[in-house]
């Protein structure tokens, strides 16, 4: 099973430092993201297969492919990306 970090290392450009642990990466996106975003991002970590996948978000194909971009866009912003990494040490 694919862990949060596999996923957000899979999918952030330009990584500039290691991402928090997985529990402050999961607040920092519930807060973060749309519950529909956050949601699909969690299904991806579930390997269900793709139909299961929307029909537990009662979406459809094009729609849930929408939301999982704009999920992923977002995790990309600057401050955001910033928020999900460990502070630099000096």
């Amino acid at each position: 099973m694919m862990t949060l970090t596999t996923l957000l290392q899979t999918n952030i450009k330009k990584l500039t430092s290691p991402l928090k642990n997985e529990d402050e990466l999961i607040t920092i996106l519930k807060k973060r993201l749309t519950k529909k975003e956050f949601k699909v991002l969690m299904l991806t970590l579930e390997n269900l297969p793709k139909q299961e996948q929307y029909q537990k978000l009662s979406l459809d194909e094009k729609r849930y492919e929408e939301v999982k971009t704009k999920a992923l866009k977002k995790v990309n912003f600057n401050e955001l990306k910033q928020e999900l990494m460990l502070p630099k040490e000096s």
